[in-house]
């Protein structure tokens, strides 16, 4: 795919919705740091849930400290994972009040210390939180990514480096939400919706259900 390709289908995602976001609720750069822990392998519909009870009684790490695991797993227990996450977030929490006075760090290196903290997760932040252009690789943007023809690789950190490359600069602060949804909505797993695809005539995957 050449870089005319790309600047159309990043212009045409841009003018389907200029400002894209997460779809998970939060307020704090706190609350989508625990809100991105808990979203792995579960629907952000399902966190947003658990969340808004959660942040109500405590959303800051000296609170959930306070909270105690036990009850953390009472607010979280209808998500997967949730008893590991849990630890997770327990032992996060700790880390943030002991050496960073109870804020989230700005750099992928501590970031990626923090329990439950990858790659991923570490982008989304950066992205989200503070506005930094990184692109955090899920299934739904590897699908894109290689199905369109945008950035193919073979795993998830070969498609984040050949997005970080090929986007281009004006497109990719929003880029990582933009192929989140496109992928979530549309360019599903097991049946594209073509027909209704803003970048069909932009994407070269060959078997379109058009």
């Amino acid at each position: 795919m050449n870089s005319t390709k790309r600047h159309k289908i990043f212009a045409c995602l841009k003018s389907a919705n200029p400002e894209p976001t997460t779809e998970l609720e939060y307020q704090t750069p706190f609350e989508l740091l625990i809100a991105v822990i808990l979203s792995a392998q579960a629907t952000d519909k399902s966190v947003n849930l658990a969340t808004r009870r959660l942040f109500l009684k405590a959303n800051t790490p000296r609170q959930i400290l306070d909270l105690g695991e036990p009850v953390l797993l009472e607010y979280i227990k209808s998500i997967g994972l949730y008893k590991t996450k849990g630890r997770n977030i327990i032992a996060t929490c700790q880390l943030l009040v002991d050496q960073h006075h109870g804020e989230v760090p700005r750099t992928r290196t501590e970031l990626e210390k923090l329990p439950g903290v990858g790659r991923k997760t570490a982008n989304v932040i950066l992205n989200t939180a503070f506005g930094e252009p990184t692109i955090a690789v899920d299934t739904h943007i590897f699908r894109v990514a290689n199905r369109t023809g945008l950035a193919p690789g073979k795993n998830v950190l070969e498609v984040e480096r050949k997005l970080l490359k090929v986007v281009p600069k004006e497109y990719k602060h929003d880029a990582h939400h933009w192929l989140i949804l496109h992928g979530r909505y549309i360019c599903k797993a097991r049946k594209p919706e073509c027909a209704k695809c803003i970048i069909a005539h932009l994407c070269e995957f060959k078997d379109k259900t058009i």
